[in-house]
């Protein structure tokens, strides 16, 4: 039967940049993220009959090395339900595809609900956080909802490295009302070079690359213990020395990589601008020229208006805390 799931982005908030494994999806080290519920992907899995798995993405169908990396996934599935059945399935982003808006997190977090159902498995919560993490390492943390901390695990096999949830998104309303304004530049065009093979080339030739995971246990701390203060300002000091320290080793490279746009900094400004005029906003990049503001419920409108006045801002979301992926009736 077909089964249908939807799940949501998330933005980190302390940085997922490195593999310690990169077959298995293994991070180097943990991270820390928000869930956003404006960054939607709706994944279908149905079984098929043929020699072959299809994917369409986005009303495209997927080939070549694409379709070979999907299909890969699928094996894990197969396996899992010790099954040779082959699966015809169709995902959508309402959000820019692989242009450094976590889409494949949220991708991965919908199949993998997905199809371990359609595969006659029902898996929980931390059993499909692995699956997802073999199709994208911050897909993981996208079967939950909120506040949400990877585990980088030690085992070889990565049966301990899965995300969790630290604050549910319900909570977050309730006493804590975050929120997220996503400054998308340039039109949200495809990245040249995927974060994947990015992490790779920047783990391999960046001077930085040691220092960058050095920095990750202390900002983990910082913000988890921010998070239990419910002390946004220090929350988000963190996500912007994360974020930088991370494009820091990235802008090392050799040669570099540079995410950056012009529109980037002048965001950066703005919402340095809007903190010197007593708001609370905070950013965040991540593998992509885009700028996401950490700020509150209360506040969103106001930097929402702010940073749409930036050149070469093409579209701005404003999200709420997302909750956990589901299945869709």
């Amino acid at each position: 039967m077909k089964v249908t799931a939807r799940a949501h982005a998330n933005i980190a908030l302390v940085k997922y940049w490195g593999k310690r494994d990169a077959a298995l999806n293994l991070p180097a080290a943990g991270s820390l993220s928000l869930t956003l519920a404006a960054l939607t992907t709706t994944a279908a899995v149905e079984p098929i009959d043929g020699a072959g798995d299809e994917l369409v993405l986005d009303g495209h169908p997927v080939t070549g090395g694409g379709i070979a990396r999907f299909s890969g996934w699928l094996d894990v599935v197969r396996a899992r339900a010790g099954s040779r059945q082959r699966f015809r399935a169709e995902s959508a982003n309402d959000f820019p595809t692989a242009s450094g808006l976590a889409s494949s997190a949220s991708a991965y977090a919908a199949l993998a609900l997905a199809a371990s159902r359609a595969a006659g498995l029902t898996l929980d919560a931390r059993e499909l956080s692995i699956l997802a993490r073999r199709g994208s390492g911050s897909a993981a943390r996208s079967i939950f909802g909120g506040l949400v901390v990877m585990r980088p695990g030690s085992r070889a096999d990565g049966a301990d490295a899965f995300a969790e949830t630290l604050v549910s998104a319900a909570e977050l309303d309730r006493d804590w009302p975050l929120a997220m304004v996503v400054a998308v530049v340039g039109g949200g065009k495809v990245k040249s070079l995927s974060s994947r093979a990015a992490m790779e080339h920047c783990a391999e030739t960046s001077p930085l690359y040691d220092g960058w995971l050095a920095s990750v246990p202390g900002d983990l701390a910082a913000a988890r213990a921010a998070i239990e203060r419910r002390d946004l300002h220090s929350l988000g000091e963190v996500a912007e020395q994360s974020a930088l320290t991370m494009h820091a080793a990235a802008l090392a490279a050799r040669p570099a990589i540079a995410y950056f746009r012009p529109a980037t900094i002048a965001l950066i400004d703005a919402v340095q601008e809007l903190r010197r005029r007593g708001a609370s906003a905070f950013f965040t990049m991540d593998a992509g020229p885009h700028v996401k503001v950490l700020t509150t419920r209360d506040e969103a409108a106001q930097v929402a208006e702010r940073i749409g006045q930036v050149p070469d801002v093409t579209q701005v979301i404003t999200s709420a805390p997302g909750g956990p992926a589901e299945l869709v009736p």
